[in-house]
């Protein structure tokens, strides 16, 4: 795989300094957005089937990976998220990328398309929609921010494969190594732990009791800009029901796949992510 750059530019509060990857490439921008509880390494499979062709922009949110925890939790969501974004497109003075989005990031590609409507030739939703599944939500809000450091490597491995294990049902040992080092770090002490501020779990405080905001809206003001929905087949996150509604209501080129043996979220390096992806990138960013 193509190394990076590391980049780092100032948070559009102007209180952070963040970090993201800039893969370099010649051809058209595009802008890869991770999960609630992953970071930029967490396209690093994508990234093997994507750089030199793209160039390929894959920050850490703010609270992530090797940008800083924000001292105010309640700065964790995604209006100031979309908004950091623009912030780094604007340090690197990239304009119109396509944009990627998987689980969170998604809700934030909706959220970057209603603060710059028509700003994004083409948009990859991975496993999200504007409905989330209660079970999907009481599922991520029972581990995010919970439990202590791991012992070493091998502890972190088995809690990756232990959370997530139902939605790969394929993976090996190797696969859970490799998933644990993408997301997480080794602290001072020498243990190991997720790469990320527990306080994000701030958000999920109240799940179950309060009713989900409305993001249709959201989902219609992407008019005809052509959108590709990737599910996992075992989603228990991104209903099928949610992705049919979301067919109905869009105007613009509309393109889905399932992905077998997979729930929430798809690496997006499986085969069937891949044959639906390449050409849809082909024909809407270049």
């Amino acid at each position: 795989m193509m190394d990076y750059i590391e980049h780092r530019y100032t948070s559009a509060c102007g209180q952070l300094e963040l970090f993201a990857r800039d893969y370099p490439a010649d051809g058209p921008a595009l802008l890869l957005m991770h999960g609630l509880t992953r970071n930029s390494a967490d396209f690093e499979p994508l990234a093997a089937h994507l750089a030199g062709k793209y160039r390929l922009i894959v920050p850490d949110q703010r609270g992530r990976g090797l940008s800083p925890d924000d001292p105010d939790p309640a700065n964790y969501r995604p209006d100031i998220y979309a908004a950091d974004m623009f912030a780094l497109l604007e340090s690197l003075g990239v304009e119109r990328p396509g944009l990627i989005g998987t689980s969170m990031g998604g809700v934030m590609a909706m959220v970057m398309n209603a603060m710059k409507p028509g700003s994004f030739p083409a948009v990859v939703f991975n496993d999200i929609g504007p409905v989330l599944a209660k079970e999907g939500l009481a599922r991520i809000g029972g581990y995010v921010g919970g439990g202590e450091p791991f012992a070493d490597w091998n502890s972190a491995a088995a809690a990756c494969a232990a959370i997530n294990a139902d939605a790969f049902p394929d993976y090996e040992e190797a696969d859970w190594q490799a998933w644990a080092q993408r997301t997480c770090r080794t602290l001072p002490d020498g243990r190991v732990a997720f790469a990320y501020d527990p306080a994000i779990a701030s958000g999920f405080a109240d799940i179950g009791e309060t009713p989900q905001p409305d993001l249709w809206p959201l989902w219609d003001m992407l008019g005809e800009t052509p959108v590709l929905v990737i599910r996992g087949a075992l989603s228990d996150l991104l209903a099928a029901d949610t992705v049919a509604g979301m067919k109905a209501r869009h105007s613009g080129p509309f393109a889905q796949v399932d992905v077998p043996n997979r729930g929430h979220a798809p690496m997006l390096d499986e085969p069937a992510v891949l044959d639906a992806l390449l050409p849809f990138l082909k024909e809407h960013i270049g």
